[in-house]
This record gives C-alpha cells, structure tokens and sequence, in this order.
C-alpha cells in the first residue's frame, strides 16, 4: 500500500482489490473510514474540506463505509457481505473520486450545492460513478453488487425501485461494456 491510502486492515485486501482497477488514482490522498452509521448511506466519497482550497493535485479524499446498513428494517453487517459485492460499492466510490478528479474547485463546489438540493443531480452523479467503474473494468463487481440488491428477498420494492431510479442498470451496464470493447477492439 502507498503511503497516500489510508485504509483500516480489515478493509485493506478488498479495497486493494477494487484499486488495481484505477491506476490514475495511484497518487491520490485517499482515507478509507468505518463509522457507525452514515446518514441515507453505506458509503460515501467526498473531498476533505481543506481539498476545496488546493489544486486537483493535492486533494485528499475520504470514503466513508458504514458499519452497519438497514434496507426494509433489515440491518445487514457492510464488513460481512460477499468480498465481491463489497469490492463492487468500493469501485463505485472510487468512480465519484475519479469524476471528483476532474472538476474545478468551484465546479466542485457547485456540484455538492446541486447534490444536497437536486434529486436529478444525484441521479446524475450515481450513474456517472457507475459509468467510471465500467470504464475501468469493475462491471462484473458492479453487476455482482446490483445483484445482491435487486435479487435479495429481505429488501423491499421500494428500495429495489430506487436503486433502479439512481444507478445504471444491468442492461445499461452491459450496453456500456459492449460499446467500451468496440470502441478497444477499433484502436
């Protein structure tokens, strides 16, 4: 592990995992953290505050994973779930990182505005943390990470409907991919 990555050892193998597929953010600060409980979350990737007064270069990032998430009254433990799956939400997290990457300060200041106040905007910024996971080759965690989701009997339509309405879907996905391996197979 590179001195900039900051990650609890329980973590460490699967989030290794999920950062071999993102070479661009070998140089980038990263803090992996385990609350107790993130507010409307499981994860979360967000600049450090101070980040919003340094270049892009020499911003910091922190990725908060919650201990514990409930869907339809049923408390799942986040450290306990399939390393696959977990390695899926790490990709997806460091996909914001990467669209985070290339904003402006105050683009990025703008962005979290519209993220606080906007439901079209959050929509907006999942799908596109999800495309990065893609292009970099995390589709079949991300896909296994969907699954669990949307084929878990405990979990509600009400959530599954949601997780539809804010993320890329498998079809949408697989679309990505195929149109990612032409676009390979052309160069």
């Amino acid at each position: 592990m590179t001195n900039n990555k900051i990650i609890p050892k329980i973590l460490r193998e699967r989030v290794k995992v999920a950062l071999d597929f993102y070479p661009q953010l070998k140089d980038v600060c990263i803090e992996f953290k385990v609350k107790k409980n993130i507010k409307k979350s499981t994860m979360q990737a967000r600049p450090t505050f101070d980040s919003f007064f340094k270049t892009r270069k020499k911003r910091k990032y922190l990725i908060l994973i919650s201990k514990r998430f409930k869907i339809s009254g049923k408390e799942f433990s986040t450290l306990d779930i399939p390393d696959d799956i977990f390695i899926g939400w790490i990709g997806h997290e460091l996909g914001h990182i990467m669209d985070y990457q290339n904003r402006s300060r105050w683009n990025l200041i703008w962005f979290g505005i519209q993220y606080l106040f906007s439901e079209n905007h959050i929509i907006d910024a999942e799908r596109a943390a999800d495309r990065f996971a893609v292009q970099h080759n995390m589709e079949d965690y991300i896909l296994k990470t969907k699954n669990f989701i949307l084929n878990h009997a405990d979990i509600t339509e009400v959530y599954k409907n949601r997780m539809k309405r804010y993320y890329l879907s498998p079809e949408e996905i697989m679309l990505l991919v195929k149109k990612r391996d032409t676009v390979k197979e052309s160069l």
